[in-house]
């Protein structure tokens, strides 16, 4: 007896224990097989401290769905997860928790701090990955790495000395992004821009020796104590002959020259700007040019340092505040002029930024920006959609040289060590132990770590064991698909790709597959603030976690973005029932012992043409993979599995099956055989009640997971069979419409005359004429004329249902003349409202378009009713 399923599937029942299953299988497991080509993906590496979010759900279903597709198709597949430290949203997180305790970072002392930070990683590094484990990610868990791994950090060390050897790392002072809450820098592209209202102050700074003045604008009047010089544009007729000469600072009370750069705009403001070197990145680069003196007036935390005179110790709103408030009191402002501009912050707190000149460690990036340019051009990289090479092409082409010096405790210690006798600095990969100039005990480290996305640049090659050439590296690298949102194109990928260039001399992937966000059902960006986030295992437990899969793989296009409902996820859940109920009645249609699930010798008309739509299936579903249309796939298969399968084939089948012998045989071979294939095509998008369906149904193998991806056979392709019976079936379902029209029941059966000029196609549809359209007898030929009778035609047929035979002729046109006058009445009113000007042009767009289509519906239906009164006539 074959196994059966339960009554109703229940995802909690066999989620957890699919799962285990997998797991002592190994199923997930990778090693180098010659034998095998590789397909590798490396998981982009969430916190550790994270918890999953759509964002995250949606990147590991499209990535598993790859995975077990090429698992399946015999590739030897490395799907190698992993965590990211994550530097400075780590400390913010621990920091946080320690200040509710009443505790510091400085209390405890780095050694300290270090150790609650590990013991936070014990505590909730393994959260995420239970999480996706939850999502039935096939991952090899065997191979989990994690950024600050003993192999990770020796990766880390190594490009940092080579890449310093090389003159390509370097120390410096330069003007970085401050975040003076996280006291720490953070790279360009960690700053996020917002809208904000403020001013523009207009202030005068008088010409020395004269009794002139230069008006410049700024939104910033606090800079105004770090000022070195105002400058005007060369050719700027205006200001040619002040070059040279010097203005007052105000309130300040110094003298600053007036200097001519192209860096300023004549045709913006006055065509004068302040030049504040140390606080603005295009005034740094102009200080350069001009060899101008550099004044940080601020601290750490953003108050106003020693060289802010009477305003030492203020906070820079403080600040701003008093100034303006002297610059007006000692007639230097102008005017005050409301203004939108966007305002820098923190990408992890929200602080406001504060550019400031500071001594860094820097990567030297045009040398290594050109070959990643060079490696896209020529193909080697391809992104998916294309057209997201141009912002990878647009960060690289203008890059800056990288900040890569972070003022934190948790992260990759930089290796740089400097001797307090005799001021020698080393950069090593061991820590050295004693001053190679002077041999002094006293080496003391760089107390910086580096910006968490150098460690991540890293990923592909050394998860595989760089340095080391070992057989992983060898056979994994590089890897095949990488997977990712749009937001990190230039924080992520870029640098992957320049870091596999310069330290593997390959690219580190040769797809980037690019999807959107995951957004809420209004279309808006999930968030905190609108508190419309939705937690992936609360869907899980509700709907299970194929339900929640195949919900984001549906409609899912590269780089589109999707809206996620409960309404979507409902209906995904109810897929899944009915490939559940459908796989139950095949099993129970299934003869005790049956082993031999090949095809039969010979196929029933109805048999022919479900293989060839399951043949279609197979060949259309394995092009949109490969495309990385995983949207399209899902959706044949839903319509095939639904349509199809169930609506159609199952139900064709049904005469044959309850009849016995040798037809009812053949029919359950075929069924099994479309019906195991078509699992083994939903299992990467569903795979827990795929697996637990497959493993009840008569199998060669240990799991669906590791069984034969199905292939076209162009022996399966009966074309012409399928056309002709499409023919058939095109005639039941217009059948079906005119007696639902007529509110005709199943259980009133009827005579159908059927006139064609293809009468021997019709005859192999006899039985499902009389089993799915209802009839009592059926009448093949080519013309037929009996009276009263409902006509319906198709391509192929005109089809006569005596009317006689199914209503009752009065009672059927009083109900007919009760539709019609309620239609007639209906569109008397809407057409009514729509030529109301006052209503279309008032009313708001949507409600208008509503009412049109709702027009639109109601002639439809009185056409219907027009038609049924007229085959009384």
């Amino acid at each position: 007896m074959p196994k059966q399923l339960e009554k109703v599937y229940d995802p909690k029942q066999v989620e957890d224990k699919t799962y285990r299953f997998w797991e002592e299988g190994r199923y997930f497991h990778a090693e180098p097989n010659p034998e095998k080509k590789p397909y590798t993906i490396v998981i982009p590496p969430p916190n550790l401290t994270g918890k999953l979010h759509m964002g995250h759900a949606l990147d590991e279903t499209l990535q598993d769905i790859l995975i077990r597709w090429r698992r399946m198709q015999g590739y030897e597949t490395l799907w190698l997860p992993g965590t990211d430290h994550a530097s400075i949203a780590t400390e913010a997180k621990i920091v946080e928790a320690m200040r509710q305790e009443g505790v510091t970072k400085e209390d405890l002392g780095r050694e300290g701090f270090l150790k609650r930070a590990w013991a936070w990683k014990k505590e909730y590094g393994g959260h995420i990955i239970d999480q996706l484990k939850k999502l039935g990610s096939s991952c090899d868990w065997e191979r989990e790495r994690f950024t600050l791994d003993e192999g990770c950090s020796r990766a880390v060390r190594e490009v940092f000395v080579n890449l310093y050897e090389k003159g390509l790392i370097y120390r410096g002072e330069r003007i970085i992004n401050w975040c003076p809450h996280c006291k720490s820098t953070i790279s360009d592209i960690e700053v996020e821009y917002d809208e904000k209202d403020g001013f523009f102050w207009h202030i005068n700074y008088p010409i020395v020796g004269t009794d002139e003045v230069l008006e410049i604008a700024t939104t910033r009047p606090e800079t105004l104590l770090g000022d070195t010089a105002v400058a005007v544009h060369p050719d700027d007729e205006r200001y040619k002959h002040l070059v040279g000469k010097k203005v007052l600072l105000p309130i300040v009370g110094k003298e600053i020259p007036i200097i001519a750069d192209e860096y300023v705009e004549m045709d913006f403001g006055t065509g004068v700007v302040k030049i504040t070197p140390a606080h603005d990145p295009n005034d740094f680069e102009v200080g350069l040019r001009h060899d101008l003196p550099v004044v940080n007036v601020m601290n750490d935390d953003a108050t106003i340092n020693e060289h802010g005179g009477r305003y030492e110790g203020m906070t820079r709103e403080e600040c701003r505040k008093a100034i303006v408030a002297d610059l007006e009191a000692g007639g230097y402002l102008k005017s005050v002029e409301p203004y939108k501009h966007n305002v820098g912050g923190c990408y992890r707190c929200g602080s406001a930024i504060e550019p400031r000149v500071s001594k860094q460690w820097f990567v030297r990036m045009e040398p290594l920006a050109k070959p990643a340019i060079e490696a896209v051009r020529r193909g080697d990289t391809k992104f998916v959609p294309e057209r997201f090479d141009k912002i990878y092409f647009n960060w690289l082409e203008n890059i800056k040289d990288w900040c890569i010096s972070r003022q934190l405790w948790w992260g990759h210690r930089i290796p740089a060590w400097y001797c307090p006798d005799c001021g020698e600095m080393v950069v090593s990969k061991e820590d050295p132990d004693a001053c190679p100039k002077c041999g002094g005990k006293h080496l003391v480290q760089d107390p910086d770590t580096l910006d968490t996305w150098f460690s991540s640049a890293l990923w592909p090659f050394s998860t595989l064991g760089w340095p080391d050439e070992t057989p992983e590296l060898k056979y994994f690298y590089p890897t095949n698909t990488l997977v990712t949102g749009y937001d990190i194109i230039f924080f992520w990928v870029a640098r992957m790709i320049f870091s596999g260039l310069e330290h593997m001399g390959e690219v580190p992937f040769d797809t980037v597959l690019i999807h959107g966000l995951v957004r809420d059902a209004q279309g808006r960006k999930m968030s905190k603030s609108l508190g419309n986030g939705i937690d992936p295992l609360e869907v899980i437990d509700k709907y299970g976690a194929d339900a929640l899969r195949f919900t984001l793989a549906t409609g899912n296009a590269p780089g589109n973005d999707m809206r996620f409902s409960d309404e979507k996820v409902n209906a995904s859940r109810n897929f899944a029932n009915k490939v559940w109920n459908a796989s139950r009645f095949v099993l129970m249609n299934l003869s005790d012992g049956l082993t031999d699930v090949s095809l039969p010798g010979t196929l029933a008309v109805e048999d022919r043409w479900i293989l060839t739509k399951y043949n279609a299936l197979v060949r259309e579903v394995t092009e949109n993979l490969e495309k990385f249309e995983l949207g399209l796939a899902v959706q044949k298969l839903y319509d095939f599995i639904w349509d199809v399968l169930c609506d159609w084939y199952i139900e064709l089948c049904k005469s044959r099956l309850q009849a016995g012998g040798e037809a009812s045989l053949a029919a359950q071979r075929v069924l099994v055989y479309v019906l195991g294939g078509t699992l083994k095509l939903l299992h990467p998008f569903m795979p827990f009640i795929t697996e637990e369906i497959w493993q009840a149904l008569p199998h060669e193998g240990e799991s669906v997971m590791v069984s034969d991806w199905p292939v076209y056979d162009e022996a399966l392709n009966f074309a012409a069979d399928e056309r002709d019976f499409e023919k058939v079936m095109q005639a039941i379902r217009a059948i079906r419409v005119r007696r639902g029209e007529m509110n005709v029941p199943p259980s009133k059966k009827t005579h159908l005359y059927i006139a064609t000029g293809e009468a021997e196609v019709f005859r192999q549809g006899i039985p499902f004429f009389q089993r799915l359209a209802f009839a009592s007898d059926v009448e093949i030929g080519e013309r037929f004329a009996p009276e009263g009778a409902v006509q319906v035609v198709t391509e192929a047929a005109r089809i006569f249902i005596p009317m006689d035979e199914l209503v009752d002729r009065e009672k059927e046109l009083a109900r007919l003349g009760r539709e019609k006058a309620a239609c007639e009445k209906d569109i008397a009113v809407l057409s009514g409202k729509l030529m109301n000007p006052g209503f279309v042009e008032k009313a708001p767009a949507n409600v208008v378009e509503a009412e049109r289509q709702r027009l639109q519906k109601v002639r439809e239906r009185l056409a219907k009713i027009e038609e049924s009164l007229s085959a009384f006539s």
